[in-house]
Parts: C-alpha cells; structure tokens; sequence
C-alpha cells in the first residue's frame, strides 16, 4: 500500500503519454498497490491502465497557493486483489524507457501488454485440437545441466550460453529442466516454431502450459492473459512478446534459437527480446537460458567475458556434406544452376530423395538494355526494378511501385531489352526445363495467393523438388531430411550493407543443413569462394568464424567493442543542413564519438528519410550523445524524429 500521500495515485495509461496523476477515493486506498490495474477517466472516457507509484509533482503542492489536487480526478476502480504488473516488471518498464532513450512509458507499457488486458474479448468455443507434432527422443546428458539445475535451486540470476548440436537439443534440454524451474517463459522466435517446441514442453508442464503469440485472436490472447495472471498456468511459451508475461516469481526464461534477427522489433518501440530476457532474469533473479546452433557473436562474446556461462554439449558426428562451387569456373546449363548441383539433383531424385533450391530473390529478373548496358529503375527509387513474367510488369521492391513492362529502353529507345539475373520465377522456368518437374515453389508472392500454414510439412508432401527464398528455409522443419539443397545466389546474404551480414549469412546456411539427411549434401553457389566464412562453414566450425568475425569487428570497432544508435528521422522542416549543423555541434569535444552519415534514403510515400549511426565504446556516451543531438533537433522544429537503438 501507498504509505504517503496515499491520497494520490499516478497511473499510466498504454498510450503515447506519460504517467498522470489521479486522486485515490478512501474505499479504494488499501488496494492501491503498485502494479495494480485501474479503470480513469481520461479525455472524456474511462480507460484501463496501471498504477505506477505515487506522485513526486504534489510534494511541490504547499509552497503553491493554488492547491493542484483541485483539478485532480478520480480514479474509478481498482481490478483484481493482486498487482497485474510486480515489482520486476515495474524495474523493467522503467529500465526500458530510459535505455530506449526517446520511449515514455506509455508506449513501452504497450508494448509489453496486449491490449486484450486491458480490455478482454470473449474467446470463441472451438473443437479440441490434436498436435500433429510427435515429439522425437533425444539424449540429453544430465551432467551437462547440472550447472542451469543448480542455478534453479538457489533461485539465483545466471546466463548460460548453450551451444546446441541440433534445434531438437534445445527443445529436449529445455524439458528436462523445466520441472525444476515451475514458473517458466520459453521464447521461440517465430510461431511455427511453436508447433515444432510443443510436444517437448506440454508433456512436462501438462495443463500449466500456456501459448502467447501474435498470431491467436483477440479472445484466445485475452484468455491466455487471464490464464497467467489468475495463476492457473505457470509456463508460457509463446514469441517475442510473450517475455513481458505478467508471470509472477519466474524462475526460469529460455530464449530459443537466441541468434534470430525475429527477435528484434523493426516498427515502434525497438527491442531485442533476448535482451529483455536477460535483463528480465536479472530482476526476477531467475536463471536464463539462451541457445542456439549457431550462437549470435554478441553472446559468445559475453560467455568468453565470463558475463555468460558456456555450455557447449558433444556435436553428432554424422551431418550433411557441405559443397562451396565457385561460379565463375563452373558450367550453367541454365541461369544459376550449375552442372554439378544438376547432376547431382538428377542422382538424388533417381533415389526418391527430396531435393530443395533455395534463391533469396523474388520476381523473373531485372530488365537490361543490350545496347547501352542500363538496368531499368524505379523512378522514385532509383533501385532496379524486378520484372514479373506472370504478369509482366516491372515491381520495386523497396517502395511498391508497379508498372507496365516497357517495350523499349528508357534511356536510349533500343528495343534490346533482355533479362538480367535469376530470379525466383526465371529458377522455376529453367528447373521444369531441365528436370520436366513442376517444383513447389514457396515465396511471398505465393503467400499472398494461396493460403499456406506457417508449417509446411503437409503441402510439401509427394514433392520431389521444393523451390524458395528465405521464407521457405524459416519454415521448413528440420524433419524434412532432404536428400539435398543448394544456394544458389549465396553472394546475396553476403553482399547486404550490413556488419552482421556474414554472420547472418553463417546462420542462414547452417539453418539449410539441419533440413538435410545425416550423409545428403548442400551446395553453396557463390563467386567469392575464397570468403572466409565458407572456410569455416564446411568444416562446421562455428567457433573458428566466431574468433575470426570478432577480431574483424575489433578492427572496425563494431559490436560487442562499441554501441550503436541507428537514428531516422524525417519532415518538411529537415534538411541536410541543418543536420550537419546539429552534428558539428555533438561532435565538437567529443573524440570517443564517431557519427555516420546523414545518408538520404526516398521514402514509400515519396518523401525522404535521414540516417545516421551513432557509434561509442560508452554506453553512457552514446545515450548522452543521441539524448543531446534529439535537443537540437528539437530546435529546429523537425517532424516525425524516429530512433532504432541496435544494443
């Protein structure tokens, strides 16, 4: 209970907006805890929101001689006999709204609630259904957790860092250390992912388990929230936002397949949900479980730093065969398939193996002119547009653009335009030509078609030969057991302008292999045979790229050996002026800063955005660097600023 000024609550509401102060009615004050859900009048409606503590603003109230509570509301009723947000997940909301610098409270607390809590829809009746996921038996040796098991019983904060064999490993480890963890979060980055999790975790937690994700209706996530905060289940296991479960005493977090990028927010309120997870064990003084195959550079860097603890389980002997072609040798019967991956194809579908190609590019191909050598552009872009035989027309694939295929060249008016490139249409073309077989193909496109669950074990059944972009191999599951696969554009991973692009590319390889029998074989079609990362990647020494990946990134001081503030903003009022103005200013005695940019980017309404990346070895530099350039931004009365911190 309030012990002063007891009188007055402050409550947040989920929107854009800071705490505000309301009065407390007497029947009500015993219950006016911290954490506690409300119902308040606010802009001429009763709204449902959280009470935050009491308020600091009326200590100023007796040196004024108007009295402030006099305009003060009445809170209208308090929900529930026990806080629906405790005391650690108070110090997380807090936590956020400082580090993620521009967020108030408000948009962090909707963030972590979905609004079925504050307003509950009724769930529809449905028929029970079956899990069509068996679960498999894996050997899991109880040495190897004795560590996590210990940390469990003394109910202390701990990270451990798991370097898994396989993603069943995780599912498996993750049982066996549940009953001894009782209130549970277990994070998996995408929902398939929760079918593929489910048999592990329901035969242990029975009807304690509960999931949360984005995907249930408005009534199956309001009921799933009553279940956590009435306390009937105890394990939650859901995707990102299932870490902010109002769950209390949590004595265990897992966070699946640690390494995906499905773990960041790319609109709103940026986070990473694996971050939140270990700042969330901290406070709960639980243990957190991070694992992967492939472990992301940040937190092998922490478990070398002794942050984390490392547990690395003895890898199976018997994995795929992986194959680096070299593309500027190798003979193409047809755009981007080599005579070894069709040889080899043939091989595997004379043995009734199912074989997958994978192209991380959507569309037929750009369009080029023989004559003077232009690619056709987006004309609001100037990024090359991608043309669509099915429909012929010309699509961007940054801002939507569409158009009519051109019969001449825009540039010189030669009627010589032909394809350039391979894209995923122009694969499906040439693989029907070449194997007179009707591939399944898998692609966004094709999503918004046809409509395709998010597991495709089923429709994949009786298919000889499976084609897709990177949407395919996050939801092919690692039972397939191809016979074979090849990348066949595998320079598009790497070519990306980003520092994490050969880890990624590391992660997206190795993710193909699990699909593929013990013995089978992935090829790996690049023109930059020689990058270290496929040197690592066919011996499967993933602790080798790791060492060679952070001394690359030590050289050019990018994460884990400095911090990032990727910052974009735009508006009628700025220009590149200004922001350099603003810059010269930040940087002016600041020697441990290092600012990137302004680089101008058009927009998908036509408009235009500015970047830059703010980079220090400090933390506390950086907040105080970025907190500072927003003030000058400020004064120059510039719109819409949005901010992405990348921890």
């Amino acid at each position: 209970m309030l012990k002063s000024n007891m009188e007055f609550v402050d409550v947040l509401f989920p929107i854009n907006l800071g705490p505000l102060t309301y009065k407390c009615p007497e029947h009500l004050i015993d219950k006016a805890h911290p954490g506690m859900l409300v119902s308040a009048p606010l802009k001429k409606q009763i709204t449902k929101g959280i009470i935050l503590g009491r308020p600091g603003r009326l200590a100023e109230e007796s040196k004024s001689s108007t009295p402030i509570s006099d305009n003060i509301k009445n809170i209208s009723d308090i929900h529930g006999e026990s806080p629906l947000l405790e005391p650690p997940l108070l110090k997380l909301l807090n936590w956020m709204a400082d580090y993620y610098i521009i967020a108030n409270k408000g948009i962090v607390l909707k963030n972590m609630l979905p609004q079925e809590t504050f307003k509950k829809v009724k769930a529809r009746s449905k028929g029970k259904t079956e899990d069509k996921e068996s679960k498999e038996i894996i050997e899991i040796d109880e040495n190897i957790l004795a560590k996590i098991k210990e940390a469990l019983s003394k109910r202390e904060y701990k990270t451990f860092l798991v370097h898994a064999p396989n993603p069943l490993y995780e599912s498996a480890m993750v049982a066996k250390i549940l009953p001894q963890g009782k209130n549970a979060i277990i994070l998996v980055p995408e929902i398939v992912h929760i079918s593929h999790v489910l048999p592990f975790i329901k035969e242990t937690a029975g009807e304690r388990l509960c999931v949360l994700h984005s995907g249930l209706s408005k009534g199956q996530r309001s009921e799933a929230m009553e279940k956590i905060i009435s306390g009937q289940c105890n394990v939650v296991l859901g995707t990102r936002m299932a870490v902010f479960a109002p769950l209390k005493n949590v004595s265990l977090i897992s966070v699946m397949h640690e390494h995906s990028s499905s773990y960041r927010t790319e609109e709103g309120l940026r986070f990473n949900a694996r971050d939140i997870a270990v700042m969330r064990g901290y406070l709960e003084k639980a243990a957190v479980v991070l694992s992967s195959v492939c472990p992301s550079i940040e937190s092998v860097y922490n478990s070398k730093r002794s942050k984390y603890t490392l547990i690395r389980p003895d890898a199976y002997s018997q994995r795929p065969k992986i194959r680096i072609l070299n593309m500027r040798n190798e003979r193409q019967p047809a755009p981007n398939l080599s005579k070894t991956v069709i040889n080899e194809a043939l091989s595997s579908i004379r043995k009734n193996e199912k074989i997958m190609f994978v192209i991380n590019r959507k569309g037929y191909s750009m369009l080029t002119c023989k004559e003077c050598g232009s690619t056709e552009t987006c004309s609001k872009c100037s990024i090359p547009l991608m043309f669509y035989k099915d429909d012929k027309s010309l699509r961007c694939h940054y801002c939507g653009a569409i158009a009519g295929s051109p019969e001449k060249c825009r540039r010189c008016g030669s009627f010589s335009l032909e394809p350039a490139g391979s894209g995923i249409e122009r694969v499906e073309e040439n693989i029907k030509k070449v194997f007179d077989i009707e591939p399944l193909r898998i692609d966004s496109n094709m999503l918004k078609r046809k409509r395709i669950p998010e597991d495709l074990s089923d429709i994949t059944e009786g298919k000889p030969i499976i084609l897709g972009t990177k949407l395919l191999t996050k939801r092919l599951h690692s039972s397939e057991k191809l016979g074979m696969a090849a990348v066949l554009n595998a320079d598009s991973y790497l070519n990306q302008p980003d520092f994490r692009s050969a880890e990624r590319t590391f992660h997206e390889m190795y993710g193909i292999t699990d699909k593929i029998k013990p013995g089978g074989l992935l090829f790996i079609q690049t023109r930059m045979p020689q990058s270290y990362i496929f040197r690592h990647l066919k011996n499967y020494d993933y602790a080798s790229f790791c060492d060679e990946e952070l001394e690359k990134r030590k050289e050019m001081l990018y994460p884990p050996f400095s911090k990032l503030a990727l910052i974009t903003f735009n508006g009628r009022d700025c220009d590149a002026v200004r922001t350099e103005k603003a810059i010269r200013e930040i940087l002016s005695g600041n020697k441990a800063l290092e600012v990137l940019g302004p680089s101008v980017t058009p927009t998908k309404k036509g408009g235009k955005e500015y970047s830059l990346l703010f980079k220090a070895v400090s933390k506390k530099n950086l907040h105080f660097s970025v907190k500072s350039f927003l003030e000058l931004l400020g004064s120059y009365k510039c719109l819409n600023v949005k901010i992405a911190i990348d921890p």
